[in-house]
């Protein structure tokens, strides 16, 4: 099986240092959902691994949560794509769960439900905690320069072996043309 594992905020959307909090400020990063529905195309299973600390912190529920998610979920339709699974992490920052990245619980879970080793999965995001969580379960890190990976790309912390790539739509380029 083919899986791929993507940071949603400042990967497939616009990032937002105020939280996404809506639907109507889910936007999604020109090309994103096109790459999302190539790599279906491609026999790509497309998994979705987020924070989601707003949740947390009270300044949206878990309806508005699902609402966002469904904009995308339908968004990605109307390209033709889909997404497998949407992992997320309700928590606040402060919470002493297992499943906020940097931690590696939502990636735990992901190998549970698909029954896969996740050693060489691509795991795509913007900052270094979606990198981290990834790596310590045998991901390949892939940073996309949207959303904070600018400012990540200068990290000293950038595990070893990082491939670093404008955005979505170049990373789906790469792993369609080479597997």
């Amino acid at each position: 099986m083919k899986l791929i594992i993507l940071d949603r905020d400042g990967v497939i959307n616009v990032d937002s240092d105020q939280f996404i909090k809506s639907p109507e400020e889910w936007k999604p990063i020109p090309g994103s959902l096109e790459a999302i529905a190539r790599l279906n195309q491609w026999g790509w299973r497309v998994v979705v691994a987020s924070n989601q600390s707003g949740v947390g912190r009270g300044l949206f529920g878990m309806d508005t949560l699902n609402a966002i998610n469904d904009k995308m979920v339908r968004s990605l339709a109307q390209v033709g794509g889909r997404l497998d699974a949407i992992f997320f992490c309700p928590h606040a920052a402060d919470s002493t769960c297992d499943c906020r990245k940097p931690k590696s619980g939502l990636f735990q879970q992901i190998a549970e439900r698909f029954n896969v080793d996740l050693n060489g999965v691509p795991c795509v995001g913007d900052s270094l905690r979606d990198l981290q969580a990834g790596v310590r379960l045998g991901c390949e890190p892939y940073l996309v320069l949207t959303g904070k990976g600018e400012a990540t790309r200068e990290s000293p912390e950038l595990p070893p072996g990082t491939r670093i790539f404008p955005d979505l739509d170049a990373v789906a380029t790469v792993l369609t043309a080479s597997r």
